[in-house]
């Protein structure tokens, strides 16, 4: 009789217990399903999060190639009616490239130059208000490309915490169920162990993109701030030129 017991338990190792027939589906909705409420609410937060990252990154990747583009051709533009003594041709080049992050700086210190100056000579106070002009323009221009950014750092720095708080809820619901079956098997933790590793590459889906495109989008920033410095400075060095000549 304990042969034949011990023969049985050899040939359907499921009588140990070891494994138990609950296996868990590897589809979407099979892990959807799977999960806890605590769960499905760290999935839903990642959701979010990952839509708005996703859409900060389209708005920013359109409008620095449109400031991009607009630029490349309103530079040559503005600074051949610059040359020519065209004040006003200058700025109604810059007026057509509204998208242009050289333009709306340019724009504001010509319309402060011309608007300041009455017709006769140049004085010292014309060119430092334009000065001022262009600074705050900058300003105003570095939020506008900042715009979003600091959401996606903190969609990228906040994610993986998130999707480690759902891999916390996993491992407790996996012992809970140990607890309540009151068997060691595999399938026993099973569905909680796959919802705790879901929400840990979930949240590390999230974040990595938003971190890359984060520190790519800094260093654009960083270069449209150079080129502004320095067309605010060539504009400057222009003033100054202009009034030496009268």
């Amino acid at each position: 009789m304990i042969l034949a017991h011990l023969n049985q338990l050899v040939f359907h190792p499921a009588a140990l217990g070891l494994f138990q027939d609950q296996s868990v589906g590897f589809a979407p909705m099979d892990l959807w399903n799977n999960m806890g409420w605590l769960a499905r609410g760290v999935v839903a937060v990642l959701f979010i999060m990952s839509i708005w990252s996703l859409a900060v990154i389209i708005d920013r990747y359109l409008y620095f190639n449109a400031a991009r583009k607009q630029s490349r051709e309103f530079a040559p533009r503005v600074a051949g009616a610059l040359k020519e003594g065209k004040l006003d041709e200058a700025i109604k080049v810059a007026d057509r490239n509204k998208k242009s992050h050289l333009a709306e700086v340019v724009t504001a210190g010509l319309q402060e130059f011309r608007n300041y100056g009455s017709g006769g000579a140049i004085t010292a106070e014309q060119i430092e208000s334009s000065k001022r002009a262009l600074e705050r323009s900058e300003a105003i221009v570095h939020a506008k490309l900042k715009r979003g950014l600091g959401g996606l750092a903190t969609i990228g720095s906040t994610a993986p915490f998130v999707g480690l708080f759902g891999t916390v809820a996993g491992i407790l619901k996996a012992f809970q169920e140990i607890a309540t079956q009151k068997t060691p098997g595999i399938g026993a933790v099973a569905s909680g162990i796959s919802e705790a590793l879901v929400t840990t590459a979930f949240g590390l889906l999230v974040a990595i993109p938003a971190v890359m495109t984060f520190n790519y989008f800094t260093n654009k920033v960083e270069a449209f701030d150079v080129e502004m410095d320095n067309s605010s400075s060539e504009l400057i060095d222009y003033f100054i030129k202009q009034s030496n000549r009268r």
